[in-house]
């Protein structure tokens, strides 16, 4: 340690620079703490504090700011080609009820055995749940293949008056139509 050192109080006015011994002396004199604030300026900068109530202070700023944050969780439904109508339902409600806490959803659609070569089937579920749920999604990620799994990512509907993103799909279809036609021209 440095044999002075620039001082600041407790309310943080600066005191000057003083030597250590000093420093140390009006720590014990008002009963608080000598911290080291910046040990590698010239010369070292320290500051009377109480260090107990400053670290519970900063533990109690940083709870506070964790409460403030939104965890967004990802809920995952299952479907499978098959699914029937009053499954489809219950499934369908369940993913409602999921974006109105403001969940996101992975709708993941599980192909078993033969039943992959119809992906058509799956395709077309997928379709339909964006279409009925078209006023309170967004689209994160269009159906995918994944092994022997589709999935689609869908999110809350933004506020503002926005377009709901299934109902960008088709421009995506037709923009993608357009590279497909240049290659074959």
């Amino acid at each position: 340690m440095a044999p002075e050192v620039r001082l600041s109080g407790p309310d943080n006015e600066p005191l000057g620079i003083v030597p250590l011994q000093e420093a140390l002396r009006m720590a014990g004199e008002l009963d608080v703490d000598l911290v080291e604030i910046a040990a590698n300026a010239s010369p070292p900068v320290c500051r009377l504090m109480d260090y107990g109530k400053f670290k519970y202070q900063e533990q109690k700023k940083a709870a506070e700011a964790k409460a403030k944050q939104t965890v967004i969780e990802i809920k995952e439904v299952k479907f499978r080609p098959g699914t029937d109508d009053g499954d489809y339902n219950i499934k369908l409600r369940n993913i409602r009820r999921f974006l109105a806490d403001g969940d996101k959803c992975k709708i993941t659609l599980r192909f078993r055995g033969r039943e992959i070569t119809h992906q058509q089937l799956g395709l077309n579920l997928l379709n339909r749940l964006r279409d009925d749920l078209a006023d309170s999604i967004q689209v994160e990620q269009f159906p995918k293949l994944e092994g022997r799994q589709m999935i689609m990512m869908v999110a809350p509907a933004r506020a503002g008056g926005k377009k709901p993103a299934g109902a960008a799909k088709p421009q995506a279809d037709g923009a993608a139509a357009a590279p497909e036609a240049a290659d074959k021209a």
